[in-house]
């Protein structure tokens, strides 16, 4: 799979571009910025979803229109109608600046030989149209969704710049952010502080019920696919076949449940109950949701926020269909969340993404500080707690 950016770049250039949009650039049926941008996220989802290609072009004239002559443009977009089918979609990525063109549902070769299709029709009609010289001006970029991520390191995806900027579905504002990792370094520490008395009381617990370490080590995916090692309590055996979490992760992705008894009812669940590799102690603190207090540290460290969607382990992320790695991508992971708060283990995974979506597109610092009140209430009635 092609899963970084693919671009032409014919000659090194200073930056350059218009600051307005070329008069009679509508008339060769270009979309205005917000109306492609919107086209193209719609378009990216239904490729999560299906799983059919398409590629997005970017067409940067550069210094060509420093002079912002008319016609230039207007030779630039009729070579681009030239070489496009009508259903492509073509539209400004950017206004007055960056061209693109959405080729929608690209299939039937491999990836690599789709982008150098496309680049070399597409260089050929723009000679035609400007001329070699001034074609040298111009760079073109190509992007294949939807991607994979990068697969060098199958322990490590990450995502394009591009993809990021795609996955930004809410415009977050700097100073909210600002504030968000103001209130996660606070926050953290004041937990710190205040828990130190339990934290060495479940330290000593950890140690004289179990063999083996106190704190309980894992490698994560944070924000972006970004690996770091996720801090809890031991709340397990040593030694134990990691296995059975893994085949039961792959069943709740599909939609797997299980059952509990609860008030002489049963009622239905979403986790791994009655499991062998758990110690007595280590139930109390997973009911009590008690073994996360570590994390505060990752949380001081930057790791992870006080609140956002919970870190994946990689088997887990490698059994994602391609919407669910969206829960990656918009905010960091967190403590805490809509799926604590509103659905725990009682909600199927793919809901569970849901909200962590809706999360992420509805966020603000308010949400932030309504589901952190709520989770109390979440931690102590136990509810739902794995």
């Amino acid at each position: 799979m092609l899963n970084k950016m693919r671009s032409l770049k014919v000659k090194p250039r200073s930056e350059g571009g218009l600051s307005t949009m070329p008069q009679g650039s509508s008339g060769l049926g270009m979309l205005p910025q917000q109306l492609f941008l919107k086209l193209l996220c719609l378009e990216r989802k239904r490729a999560e979803r299906s799983g059919r290609h398409f590629v997005l072009m970017l067409l940067d004239p550069g210094n060509l229109l420093k002079s912002a002559e008319a016609q230039a443009i207007r030779n630039v977009m009729m070579a681009i109608s030239r070489s496009t089918r009508d259903t492509d979609l073509k539209g400004w990525y950017k206004d007055g600046s960056i061209v693109g063109v959405i080729f929608t549902e690209v299939s039937g070769t491999e990836d690599e030989t789709i982008i150098k299709a496309l680049s070399a029709k597409i260089t050929e009609s723009l000679h035609g149209a400007l001329g070699r010289a001034a074609v040298d001006e111009i760079k073109l970029s190509f992007h294949l969704f939807p991607e994979d991520w990068d697969d060098s390191d199958p322990g490590c995806p990450v995502t394009s710049s591009l993809q990021v900027a795609l996955a930004g579905d809410i415009n977050r504002k700097k100073v909210s952010l600002i504030v968000k990792r103001f209130i996660d370094i606070a926050g953290s520490l004041m937990g710190l502080i205040l828990c130190l008395p339990v934290l060495i009381l479940i330290a000593l617990l950890v140690k004289l019920s179990s063999k083996g370490p106190i704190l309980f080590r894992q490698v994560r995916l944070g924000q972006y696919g970004k690996k770091f090692t996720f801090l809890k309590f031991r709340s397990m055996y040593v030694n134990n076949d990691h296995r059975i979490h893994e085949e039961y992760v792959k069943q709740l992705i599909q939609g797997a449940e299980g059952t509990e008894q609860v008030n002489g009812k049963q009622q239905k669940i979403y986790k791994l109950t009655a499991d062998p590799r758990i110690t007595p102690i280590g139930r109390l603190l997973r009911n009590t949701s008690l073994d996360e207090l570590p994390q505060f540290f990752n949380v001081l460290c930057g790791h992870m926020s006080m609140v956002g969607p919970r870190p994946p382990v990689v088997y887990e992320f490698n059994s994602y269909d391609l919407w669910h790695k969206q829960r990656l991508l918009a905010v960091k992971p967190g403590i805490t969340g809509l799926w604590q708060v509103d659905g725990r283990s009682r909600v199927k995974f793919d809901d569970m993404v849901r909200l962590d979506i809706r999360y992420a597109r509805t966020w603000s610092i308010w949400l932030d500080i309504s589901i952190l009140l709520r989770t109390p209430r979440a931690v102590f009635s136990g509810s739902g707690a794995c």
